[in-house]
């Protein structure tokens, strides 16, 4: 990856983005037609972070297993898979009729308990060994912000330290260090300092810095918790060593810390114990969120032990010292159903190892296409998440203000690569994360994989 870098950039070659665009022109009408409409109310008519949108964004119809079909009748195959959440594939029937069930008997929401909730809640405490105890909220990003609060409120101190470049949602304490490490409050537009004043980074795969950092921190109110992607920044995009985990729990032991996994994307999709369970190392909390209920909305928890989380007891009359969480649509029957039958599902199907055996070979393939064409990309996975660099723009060396400055415009320069690399990818029935991640799932069979081979084989000529 750093040869990636240092080397010239291998857009697509000028003569051959006009007919990716062309694409779009003759191929797209409706799509563009609903862009445009969106426009007008939606601001820059897109709603969605991780919704590829150039030129435009395409307008989806139908989802199904491996596929998606525009409104134009175009079909493609899905590596955004809504982002990482359909570890089984888009709207498996087997999810869906008991949701379709439960709407029929008492619909989407009721604001009291539900046996799916239990139920939900037991098999995830069954699986993943640091949760003891589960809360549900309406996101990741929300149980990110009641994470952080409960290892404040238990541990009574107040630094949280993350590994910079990770996202651990929007919440205004965590707009800090995103996507590049050390850029500090880069994206914070909008956000007093004083909510990320207690904030702070440190570079991934380097526990020397953390531990500098955990020391000065005691002298001055003592860390809360560290914060941690477990396979990562940015799901993988800057790979963490497979013993840094560990050395962080050491750390976090050693200084009196709450370990924080967010497992909001490698939970369930590395294996039903998540990255936890791959790495041995057991968090004191976990966020979940997106694989929890295999892609249906209101999905996010806090897991972790009993002892902190009898912090988050809920409903009317509570007295207790406890860390205020809420939503009224929190652990809604739709959501539960959906989740505890998709656990079931995985649990059944193998997915993640399916899944991830499915990562495998795609990511074979795209090395041996990338080594026979002589391209300077690099492809790696880690299970069923898939990275294929080529343009490095998330890679580039951040690690001071002044090296920030110095690449500011080089990064300019690799996202407008990223971009038309995403806009071929899509014009040649390809749909990834940004162009430059790709989940697979259960729904990819070797033909399908195989296929998606041929399309990147297709694209990677034009370079």
């Amino acid at each position: 990856m750093a040869a990636l870098v240092k080397q010239p950039m291998r857009p697509i070659r000028p003569d051959a983005m006009p007919k990716v665009m062309r694409w779009f022109d003759e191929r797209c009408a409706g799509s563009k037609a609903m862009a445009t409409r969106a426009q007008a109310v939606i601001p820059g008519g897109v709603q969605h972070n991780l919704a590829f949108n150039h030129p435009f964004p395409i307008a989806i119809r139908q989802a199904e297993g491996a596929w998606l079909s525009d409104i134009d009748g175009n079909r493609y195959l899905d590596f955004l898979q809504a982002g990482g959440p359909t570890l089984l594939g888009s709207n498996p029937p087997a999810v869906r009729e008991k949701v379709v069930a439960v709407l029929n008997e008492c619909g989407p929401v009721t604001g009291l308990l539900h046996e799916y909730e239990v139920k939900l809640a037991e098999l995830v405490c069954r699986h993943m060994p640091g949760v003891e105890m589960l809360r549900m909220l309406g996101s990741g990003t929300e149980a990110v912000m009641g994470a952080v609060r409960l290892a404040r409120t238990h541990t009574r101190k107040r630094w949280v330290i993350k590994i910079g470049g990770a996202y651990h949602g929007w919440s205004d304490q965590l707009v800090y260090g995103m996507r590049l490490p050390k850029t500090g409050r880069m994206e914070a537009v909008g956000i007093p300092r004083g909510a990320t004043a207690q904030t702070q980074e440190c570079l991934p795969n380097d526990p020397e810095a953390l531990r500098r950092l955990l020391r000065w921190n005691r002298l001055r109110g003592g860390t809360a918790a560290v914060l941690v992607e477990p396979f990562g920044p940015e799901s993988g995009t800057r790979p963490v060593h497979k013993d840094f985990n560990a050395q962080v729990r050491r750390l976090c032991d050693e200084f009196g810390a709450l370990l924080i996994f967010d497992e909001v994307v490698t939970g369930f999709r590395a294996g039903l114990s998540g990255a936890q369970g791959y790495f041995g190392v057991t968090p004191d909390l976990t966020v979940l969120g997106k694989c929890l209920t295999g892609g249906y909305p209101m999905s996010g928890a806090i897991g972790g032990r009993k002892d902190i989380m009898m912090s988050l007891v809920g409903g009317i009359g509570t007295t207790s010292r406890r860390a205020f969480v809420g939503g009224t649509l929190s652990a809604n029957p739709m959501t539960c159903v959906a989740g505890y039958h998709a656990l079931l599902e995985t649990e059944r199907t193998n997915a993640p190892v399916m899944a991830g055996r499915a990562g495998d070979r795609l990511r074979r393939g795209l090395d041996e296409i990338i080594q026979r064409r002589g391209l300077p990309y690099v492809a790696y996975n880690l299970g069923s998440i898939v990275h294929l660099q080529t343009s490095g723009v998330l890679l580039l060396d951040t690690s001071s203000l002044l090296k920030l400055i110095r690449v500011k415009e080089e990064a300019r320069r690799r996202k407008h690569m990223m971009e038309e690399m995403g806009a071929a990818f899509t014009a040649h029935g390809l749909i990834s994360v940004a162009g430059s991640r790709l989940y697979t799932s259960l729904a990819d069979t070797d033909e399908v994989v195989d296929e998606a081979l041929n399309r990147f084989d297709d694209v990677f000529a034009l370079v």
